[in-house]
């Protein structure tokens, strides 16, 4: 049954590595499964609805995605755009959590319409092989940063000193202090990680998660489970259908900045997804791109069920829904098909009873193993020709942009708009498809409207 679905010899696979594999992923990224309605709340949203509401849909989009693309990729709401749903929209422009979650549904119907009328296949086929190349290392440079942040290696000072001279007011990253328990944790996780790899130890990124947690429990910093205040699966009507269509086209701030917000989602999820796939499956040959340049089946599928899964989270009530980036981590440790997407599915599914146990893995044991897989996807930097300067000046913000904006898209707008621009000037615009420089026009309109704004 699960070889007939899965076609775990083809991709020559077990049924123990997608275990293992998607019980890492899930690890990996089950923070997400109290951060997000930890954000989501500042709006108004009830917290523990919004913790169901993040589980739900990304057990159902995730099983979704496995079963009918074949892929070994998780889903969830996104980090970056459950800031811009709660900071910026409800936040800043005053919009009600009801109608932001009216312009998400609206976000995944029109990214459903993209991806059936083939617009994304001709965006991904438009981007060159270089590109590609740069995406992969931009986001294993994103994972790395992340996994460094995380485990607290570095923190940032509003004031430094330079020569002598302090520069009051200016952020400055710098070497945490190795005086705090959760640091220290993780520097064993990250010793410990690197030598499990190195040694090619067999599940080596599970083992250091496992080991790391419980030597974490020896150090005060792992929590041990708390079922004292354990109740049953919290309602999740407070926020299920509680889209507002009507009173966010009567809303004060006007149609042209409902349109703006809404392309601004739309365009955040689109490159997010793209870049994820692409920078991930190029690496590990799961998604890659015939002679000519056309998609494999299973990444137009895995396209169309990672669209309409934004709007399931809408319905169910959290902020667009979309593929992680972590999913990276299940690869690394050997998944290749939708099987270990079923199984970190079925661990999202666990958390609703056993959330204790979930929250005791702490954030230190997880941070090397980004670091990690970050690193193994920065080998894709030597296939770049970096002597050509037409190549090496989008690739480099592609690549150095990722990271320091913490945006896939960021990072794809940027690479985009430089390369337009560097090939017209060395006139060798037509070899650019016309696909970069429409959508290198709209982000620079989007970039101008979100400065005046």
């Amino acid at each position: 049954m699960l070889e007939k679905i899965f076609k775990l010899k083809e991709n020559k696979t077990t049924v123990l590595t997608e275990f293992i594999a998607g019980l890492t992923t899930f690890m990996a990224m089950a923070y997400v499964i109290f951060i997000n309605p930890a954000i989501l709340s500042n709006t108004g949203m009830d917290y523990n609805a919004v913790y169901v509401a993040t589980i739900i849909a990304s057990m159902i989009g995730t099983i979704f995605l496995g079963v009918v693309a074949n892929v070994p990729y998780v889903q969830s709401a996104g980090l970056g755009l459950n800031a811009l749903f709660t900071y910026t929209i409800c936040g800043t422009m005053g919009f009600t959590w009801q109608q932001a979650l009216a312009m998400v549904f609206i976000c995944g119907v029109i990214n459903v319409l993209i991806t059936v009328t083939s617009i994304r296949k001709r965006i991904i086929k438009a981007i060159p092989e270089f590109m590609q190349e740069a995406i992969t290392v931009g986001i294993g440079l994103f994972i790395a940063y992340i996994g460094i942040k995380s485990a607290g290696l570095i923190e940032f000072s509003v004031s430094a000193v330079n020569n002598g001279i302090a520069l009051a007011g200016d952020t400055v990253p710098q070497l945490a202090l190795f005086n705090n328990k959760e640091v220290i944790l993780a520097l064993i996780g990250i010793v410990l990680t690197g030598i499990l790899v190195s040694k090619k130890v067999k599940n080596s990124y599970l083992i250091s998660i496992i080991a790391t947690t419980i030597i974490g429990i020896f150090m005060g910093v792992t929590t041990l489970p708390d079922f004292s205040n354990y109740s049953a699966i919290p309602s999740l009507e407070p926020t299920f259908l509680k889209l507002d269509f009507k009173g966010l086209f009567t809303a004060e701030a006007g149609i042209v900045v409902v349109i703006m917000t809404i392309f601004a989602l739309v365009i955040s999820d689109l490159f997010d997804t793209i870049g994820t796939f692409i920078g991930t499956g190029k690496k590990s040959g799961i998604f890659k791109l015939d002679e000519n340049g056309n998609m494999p089946k299973n990444l137009e599928k895995a396209l169309a069920c990672d669209s309409s899964t934004t709007i399931l989270g809408a319905l169910l009530g959290t902020s667009n829904v979309t593929t992680y980036v972590e999913s990276s981590v299940g690869i690394e440790a050997g998944g290749r098909t939708g099987l270990t997407a079923v199984f970190a599915a079925l661990c999202f599914g666990l958390s609703l009873f056993l959330s204790p146990i979930v929250a005791c893995v702490p954030m230190a044991a997880i941070a090397p193993i980004l670091i990690f897989v970050g690193l193994s996807m920065l080998e894709n930097i030597v296939k770049i020709n970096w002597k050509d300067i037409i190549i090496a000046i989008p690739a480099f913000f592609i690549i150095i942009m990722m990271p320091l904006s913490y945006s896939i898209t960021t990072g794809i707008q940027f690479g985009f708009i430089m390369y337009a621009i560097v090939s017209l000037v060395n006139k060798k615009g037509k070899e650019v498809s016309p696909i970069i420089y429409i959508l290198s026009l709209l982000f620079i309109f989007s970039f101008i409207y979100n400065a005046i704004s």
